[in-house]
Parts: structure tokens; sequence; C-alpha cells
């Protein structure tokens, strides 16, 4: 039993294999085109930016509960031996800060 093609298989896998690496091309084409190239960095840089503001977020987020914690109990009220001390260290900070705009 032989190999032997005839010239006209040959001839459609000629056909075959151009169309195969039009196709390829085609893809090439797209791939290195410049909208394309500022496309993909555009979209990698908004999923960094994305990425970042959500663990900015969750940064946020975590601190903002540990202070709230620190002032608030687990039933949701306040902690008076907390708040209250705090309260005053703001009145003071403000009230020295007024005092010095007003000398100055």
């Amino acid at each position: 039993m032989s190999d032997a093609r005839t010239p006209a298989q040959i001839e459609a896998d000629i056909i075959s294999r151009r169309e195969q690496l039009a196709v390829v091309l085609d893809e090439i084409g797209v791939r290195v085109h410049p909208k394309t190239i500022i496309g993909d960095a555009k979209a990698k840089a908004a999923q960094t930016v994305d990425r970042t503001a959500g663990r900015a977020f969750v940064t946020v987020n975590r601190s903002v509960s540990q202070v709230k914690a620190q002032f608030v109990a687990v039933d949701g009220s306040p902690r008076l031996e907390r708040v209250i001390p705090a309260a005053l260290l703001v009145v003071g900070v403000v009230g020295l800060i007024t005092l010095s705009k007003r000398r100055g």
C-alpha cells in the first residue's frame, strides 16, 4: 500500500494550509495592532486600579470597624468609659487651636 497522493489532494492540502496561515496572520495582525495594544494596556491598568481600590476599601473598612469597636459595645451602646475621655480630648485640642489662632 502506498502513501502516494494525487495532485488534487496535494492542491487541497495547499489550499487548506494557506487558509490556516491566513487565519493565523489575521490573529497576529489584530494582536500587534496599536489599538489592540492600547486597549489591552488600558484594561490592565483599569484592573490594577480596581484591585488597588478594592484593597484600600477593605483596609479602610477594617480600620473603621476596629475604631468603632473601641467606642461601641457589641450591643450597639456607646462605651462611655472611652467616649467621654476621647470627646474631652477633642474639645481640648480644638480649644487650644482656637486660642492659638486668636493670639496669633
